[in-house]
């Protein structure tokens, strides 16, 4: 086994974990997860925990006779929640807190820092935050869509060192263990690449929206950013027996990068681009190897209708080079591109300054 330290993590729990049943939530798996919690609260270490489970917890209040309509299935989260919340308190002698989050909460930045504020005086005041997706409010295009995915994105407002993430299996393999017996797994990945991303299967359990593939996105996210992953098999208790001894039982997925600021953390991971603009070599180097902002000058190609302040992918010859919030509207850099910054007032009739996107507002890929 590996060596593991760490000091503030996040901890997602699927619904096969919360409620193995299907229709109500159970301990059956939980109380080696919450003794682990307690554990590393009482040795110092700061825990954020990203739990699913309210819709498969409130099924069974909601009776149907077809396949839920989304509704119902909102009606059930409502339900499930309480009694998912519920379950986890009876574990502990200290305060739980819950936070409920759509995508639409991380992707407005102003929200963004409101979560991990609250997050930071929960911590301070030792509670313990239960994150999970607003199931009874998000429709599709507000939704995260798996809490995989939210879980990282838990760990980077949060400025963890650590996601763990409990599965039903032991961690990667490098063949479905399910139908290969003879499949290894794989203890440590030092990158995420192509190869590794086709070692995931399909979709998880019927009860929950994640699968391997999922599991490999947020861990993706979380080491471009600093952050170690695991993936352990949350039915198995000796598995947090020997985390707590520094053992690491399952897959261990190494950062790749150093921590990156909140603010960057965002831009890259959270925010999504609403188009792109193309750039020219002049100012591709500019931009790679001074550190520079974005000036019309070196601008090729503006795809989309974005506005002033939405975010945006920087390209040089098909590749993403940056991704940052454009100053301009596309409407106006059609009008500006190529040009001088000083020609930009004279264009527009205004100036907004002379970047498109200023250097403070972009972020590497």
């Amino acid at each position: 086994m590996m060596d593991f330290t760490w000091q503030r993590v996040v901890i997602k729990v699927g619904s096969a974990l919360i409620a193995p049943d299907g229709n109500q939530c159970s301990g059956r798996y939980l109380l080696a997860i919450a003794r682990f919690i307690t554990a590393s609260r009482d040795l110092g270490k700061e825990v954020i925990l990203v739990s699913s489970g309210s819709v498969a917890a409130g099924k069974g209040k909601i009776k149907t006779h077809h396949a839920p309509s989304i509704a119902e299935k909102q009606a059930m989260a409502a339900i499930g929640q309480t009694q998912m919340m519920a379950n986890w308190s009876r574990f502990f002698d200290f305060p739980c807190a819950q936070l409920l989050l759509t995508y639409d909460d991380l992707h407005n930045r102003t929200r963004y820092v409101n979560i991990k504020n609250t997050l930071r005086e929960l911590l301070n005041h030792h509670a313990l935050p239960i994150i999970n997706e607003n199931d009874t409010v998000a429709v599709n295009e507000l939704k995260v869509g798996d809490n995989d995915n939210l879980a990282a994105y838990a760990a980077l407002i949060a400025e963890a060192d650590t996601l763990i993430i409990c599965s039903d299996v032991d961690g990667l393999f490098d063949k479905d263990p399910r139908r290969n017996p003879d499949a290894k797994l794989l203890p440590l990945i030092e990158h995420i690449d192509e190869a590794t991303m086709a070692l995931a299967g399909g979709a998880g359990t019927s009860l929950g929206t994640g699968g391997m593939q999922t599991k490999l996105q947020a861990a993706q996210k979380c080491t471009q950013s600093g952050i170690q992953t695991l993936i352990v098999n949350g039915q198995k208790g000796d598995v947090f027996d020997n985390l707590l001894e520094g053992k690491i039982q399952g897959s261990l997925f190494k950062p790749v990068a150093s921590r990156e600021n909140s603010r960057g953390q965002w831009l890259k991971h959270t925010l999504k681009s609403c188009g792109k603009i193309v750039i020219d070599a002049g100012a591709k180097t500019a931009i790679l190897n001074k550190g520079a902002s974005l000036l019309p000058s070196g601008i090729i190609e503006v795809v989309g209708q974005f506005k002033s302040g939405e975010a945006v992918t920087i390209e040089y010859q098909s590749h993403p080079l940056a991704k940052g919030l454009a100053l301009y509207s596309a409407s106006d850099l059609h009008h500006i591109k190529g040009k001088r910054s000083s020609d930009i007032e004279g264009q527009l009739g205004y100036t907004l300054g002379e970047a498109v996107v200023h250097r403070d507002d972009m972020v590497l890929l």
